[in-house]
């Protein structure tokens, strides 16, 4: 990643450094990028954050009213499984224009005999998000955080939530691939 980049932009939005806008963001989310750029202050400036209208933060709305490209669209999803008592969870990061293959590779990555959508209510609590805004960023340390490998190509970047539904944040993919805790998956996430 060039150390020189700039904060990326998308669209028709506004975008700023997400860490000038805390009120923007989850308090896991703005907890999680503070430590990520005390620890590699490159973040700061290649992190984004934009207010939305929370009416239109579904995706394929969002990227309609503001010439987003949906290939651009991250979409995160919380995954739970067991291998005996063992409670296994995951978040599988993956492009908006395919879907997390949770029956086959997400339930093989988590070594379990079946992989289901965590309840919503649960991820809401477990998080501190609210539900559509969920984002890899500052989830619980035990979650692994599964990233599509199509985010580590130069030139991509992933616009997924802030932890609320009123704003969006905006990375390099790279950089998210890069994110403390991440594991690059290949065939995490199948077409549409």
């Amino acid at each position: 990643m060039n150390e020189n980049a700039t904060l990326p932009t998308l669209g028709d939005l506004v975008w700023a450094p997400a860490l000038d806008h805390p009120e923007l963001l989850a308090e896991p989310v703005r907890a999680a990028l503070t430590a990520w750029a005390a620890a590699e202050p490159r973040v700061a400036g290649l992190v984004a954050v934009t207010e939305i209208d929370p009416d239109h933060a579904d995706t394929a709305t969002l990227n309609e009213l503001h010439g987003l490209p949906p290939e651009a669209s991250a979409n995160c999803v919380l995954v739970a499984g067991r291998r005996g008592e063992e409670e296994r969870i995951a978040a599988c990061v993956v492009p908006a224009t395919t879907f997390a293959d949770v029956n086959k590779r997400v339930r093989k990555l988590l070594d379990v005999r079946k992989a289901s959508f965590l309840p919503t209510d649960r991820a809401v609590a477990d998080s501190g998000m609210e539900y559509g805004g969920i984002t890899p960023v500052g989830l619980p340390a035990a979650y692994r955080v599964l990233v599509d490998a199509r985010f580590a190509q130069d030139g991509t970047v992933a616009l997924m939530g802030s932890g609320v539904r009123r704003s969006k944040l905006l990375m390099p993919g790279p950089l998210l691939c890069a994110m403390p805790g991440a594991e690059v998956t290949e065939d995490l996430g199948v077409l549409r």
